[in-house]
């Protein structure tokens, strides 16, 4: 025979705490009667999301916010817009436009030519060496007109040292046998001679005249500066050194000899 049992009222059993409590948001038990089925679960609680900034996400906000970053501030840097113009004009190699320094540097163009007039003041204070000028519209630093005794000693003391032996030599080689290429010259005087040559070059004194049809070899002549700084007319005028130089066949054979 069978006995219905009447519905009672199920409580769980009281449990030890976990070490780690549990988060009652997401598991809950709760009572309920449900027949035979005792004690059920019910849903889990949904939170609403949090909430998204619009601006996060527009591409023209976020680009707005980039260049905001990087718009330049001269008037923060150290010494200001003064100090930002000298920099830049130190290292430009033509005059700049006023309106051209005040687009790379974000200030208005009466702003930077009243900063520049400023500079010219005052580079004309303190005397010093350069002078900030503006020729043809723009504006560059220049070494001043009465110290350019001192500027030309310095770029010249090189071209006006004295000639080494071996300069001179290789000299008179090209200057008597021209034109003429780097092997004759070295067989003349026995040694290597490209270090000489450059030197020469560099100083104006001889110059490539040609190529050698036989060999291909670069052919080297003297340069009008040559004739002015000894004081000719023309290579006519030249001491009669030639007779005691070897011949072009005896060049030759000398070549020959040095490459054996």
């Amino acid at each position: 025979m069978i006995t219905q049992v009447p519905d009672t009222e199920v409580t769980p059993v009281p449990t030890e705490p976990d070490a780690t409590p549990s988060n009652p948001a997401i598991h809950s038990r709760v009572e309920s009667r449900s027949g035979r089925h005792g004690e059920t679960l019910q849903p889990r609680e949904t939170y609403p999301e949090p909430a998204r900034h619009e601006h996060a996400l527009d591409p023209a906000t976020a680009r707005e916010d980039v260049e905001a970053e990087e718009r330049l501030d001269v008037q923060a840097l150290p010494g200001g817009l003064r100090a930002a113009l000298e920099a830049v004009l130190m290292v430009v190699e033509e005059p700049v436009t006023a309106p051209a320094l005040a687009a790379a540097l974000e200030c208005p163009v009466d702003e930077v030519e009243a900063a520049l007039e400023a500079i010219v003041a005052y580079d004309e204070e303190s005397h010093r060496g350069f002078q900030l000028s503006c020729i043809g519209g723009g504006w560059r630093f220049y070494s001043r007109h009465d110290l350019a005794p001192v500027v030309e000693r310095f770029l010249l003391d090189g071209q006006r040292s004295r000639l080494s032996q071996a300069s001179l030599e290789t000299l008179a080689v090209i200057a008597y046998r021209q034109p003429v290429s780097r092997a004759r010259i070295s067989g003349v005087r026995g040694v290597n001679v490209d270090g000489v040559v450059r030197t020469l070059l560099t100083r104006g004194l001889i110059t490539e005249v040609g190529v050698d049809d036989d060999h291909g070899a670069v052919l080297y002549g003297t340069t009008p500066y040559f004739l002015q700084r000894l004081g000719l007319r023309s290579l006519e005028d030249l001491p009669p050194l030639a007779p005691y130089l070897p011949e072009a066949d005896i060049l030759d054979h000398l070549i020959q000899e040095g490459d054996a």
